[in-house]
C-alpha cells in the first residue's frame, strides 16, 4: 500500500464529512423562525439523533416533545425531551414501526396553531415506517428490490404505497398543524419527494409507476399489496414548509477543497453518479489511465449513490465494490489511488464506510490468492480489501448527503 496516498485518501473523506455534518444547517433552518403555538419534534433518517440534538440546542424548552428514529448505533446520547429509537436500515424492523408509531401518537390531535418541526434525513424510508402490509411483507419486497439493481427512486415508488407516513401521507397526519421540514438530501437532483420516500412532501409518482416497476423487476407481491399499488398518493399538501439543507454537492465541494490544500488539481466529474459500483470502479481507474502520464497532481471527484446486483453470498457495501473493481485498472500505476465513502459512515451491511485501492492492492490480492473477479461476483469486497488495508471506516458520522469517490494521480 502506498501509505502517503492512502493519508490523503482519510484526509479528504475527514474533511469532506465534517463540512456536511448536519448541526450547521439545522442551526441556518431555524434561523428567524417564529413558532406562533405548540412545537414538536420527530426526526428521522440516519442524521436523526445529530439533527435533533441541533434543533434542541437552538430551540431549547421551545420544543414540547420530541421522536428520534435512526439506525442501529447512531444514538450519541439523551436529548431533552425526545424519546430515541434505534431501528433498522436498509430493511425496516420491529422497531422502526415502533419508533413511528410514537410519533404518529405525538402528532395526533394537533391544532392549526402547532408546529411539527419535521427532521428529516436519507435513511428515513427504512427507519420511518407504519406498512400497510404486514412487516414480514414490507421487508421481503424491500430485499427483493434491495437485491434486483433497482435505483433508490423506483424503490420509493414502490415503498410510499405499502406504506401509512410515505408519498405525503405523515404531513396529512400532522393537518391542520403547520410542518416545518428541514431535509439532508440522499438524492440525487434533490427531489423531496423522493427523499426518505417523502412522508411531508406530494408525491409525483403514479400508481402506473409502480406497476412498471413491480413489472420491470418481477416483483413478488400479495393481493392486497398489489392493490395498494393502485391507491393514489396525496399531489397537494398545503401545510408544509421544507428547506432543503446539505446535499452531495456540498460534499463534492468539501472533498475537492481537501485535494487542493494537498497539492491535486480538483475535477469534478459530476455529483449525480448513478450506475453499478463496479462499472463506477472501472471508470475512474480508466480516467486515470488516460492522465496517468500527464506530470501533474490530479484528483477526480464523482458524487452520487450508486448500485450493486447481488451475485454472491459475501460481504461489502457499493462504496467497496468501487474501490476493488478499480484495482486492476489502475494495476503498476505509481501514485494512482480510487477510494469511496458514505457520508453517513456505513456502507452496505458493514463497520466500513468504504473502500480504498491503489496501484498494488490488485499484486497483493493475487499474492493472497485472491482474484478481484471472483471477489466481485461474490459481492465479498469486504474480506478482500481488509486484507489489504483498504477498508475506510470512520463510524457513524451524524450526517448522510450520498456517496464521494475519488480518483487520485500524484505526478
Amino acid at each position: 500500500m502506498d501509505l502517503d496516498l492512502r493519508s490523503d485518501a482519510d484526509r479528504i473523506v475527514k474533511e469532506a464529512i465534517a463540512a456536511v455534518r448536519p448541526d450547521a444547517a439545522v442551526q441556518r433552518a431555524l434561523a428567524g423562525m417564529a413558532f406562533p403555538g405548540r412545537v414538536l419534534a420527530v426526526a428521522a433518517g440516519k442524521a436523526a439523533w445529530q439533527m435533533a440534538k441541533a434543533a434542541s440546542d437552538c430551540l431549547g424548552d421551545r420544543i414540547g416533545r420530541g421522536v428520534v428514529i435512526t439506525k442501529y448505533g447512531h444514538v450519541m446520547g439523551p436529548i431533552a425531551g425526545f424519546d430515541c429509537f434505534e431501528a433498522g436500515h436498509p430493511v425496516p424492523d420491529e422497531n422502526s414501526f415502533r419508533g413511528t408509531r410514537a410519533a404518529l401518537d405525538l402528532v395526533e390531535g394537533l391544532t392549526e396553531k402547532d408546529t411539527v418541526l419535521f427532521l428529516l434525513s436519507g435513511g428515513g424510508s427504512a427507519l420511518f415506517e407504519q406498512p400497510l402490509v404486514t412487516g414480514e411483507e414490507l421487508r421481503d419486497i424491500t430485499g427483493q428490490l434491495l437485491a434486483c439493481g433497482a435505483d433508490i427512486v423506483e424503490i420509493n415508488t414502490i415503498r410510499k404505497r405499502l406504506s401509512a407516513v410515505k408519498g405525503g401521507r405523515f404531513a396529512r397526519l400532522c393537518a391542520p398543524a403547520r410542518v416545518e421540514a428541514v431535509v439532508l438530501s440522499d438524492i440525487l437532483g434533490d427531489p423531496l419527494d423522493m427523499i426518505a420516500s417523502g412522508p411531508a412532501c406530494p408525491d409525483s409518482a403514479t400508481a402506473a409507476d409502480a406497476r412498471r416497476i413491480r413489472e420491470k423487476y418481477g416483483l413478488r407481491m400479495s393481493p392486497e399489496a398489489m392493490e395498494l399499488l393502485d391507491r393514489e398518493t396525496p399531489k397537494e399538501l398545503d401545510n408544509v414548509h421544507t428547506q432543503v439543507n446539505g446535499s452531495v454537492r456540498e460534499l463534492c465541494a468539501a472533498a475537492a477543497k481537501t485535494c487542493r490544500d494537498l497539492g491535486y488539481e480538483p475535477v469534478l466529474l459530476t455529483d449525480r453518479l448513478c450506475c453499478q459500483a463496479r462499472e463506477a470502479g472501472s471508470f475512474l481507474a480508466s480516467v486515470l489511465k488516460t492522465h496517468a502520464g500527464d506530470g501533474k497532481s490530479l484528483a477526480f471527484i464523482a458524487g452520487g449513490e450508486t448500485v450493486v446486483k447481488l451475485t454472491g453470498h459475501g460481504l461489502g457495501g457499493r462504496n467497496q465494490e468501487i474501490a476493488l473493481a478499480a484495482a486492476p485498472g489502475i494495476r503498476g500505476i505509481k501514485g494512482a489511488a480510487v477510494f469511496s465513502v458514505g457520508s453517513d459512515g456505513t456502507d452496505g451491511p458493514t463497520d466500513a464506510a468504504g473502500g480504498y485501492a491503489d496501484g498494488g492492492t490488485a499484486d497483493e490480492l493475487r499474492e493472497a490468492g485472491l482474484s478481484v473477479d471472483a471477489v466481485l461476483n461474490d459481492n465479498d469486497a469486504y474480506h478482500a480489501l481488509k486484507r489489504t488495508g483498504g477498508l475506510i471506516v470512520t463510524g457513524p458520522t451524524g450526517t448522510n448527503v450520498n456517496d464521494v469517490a475519488v480518483a487520485l494521480l500524484r505526478a
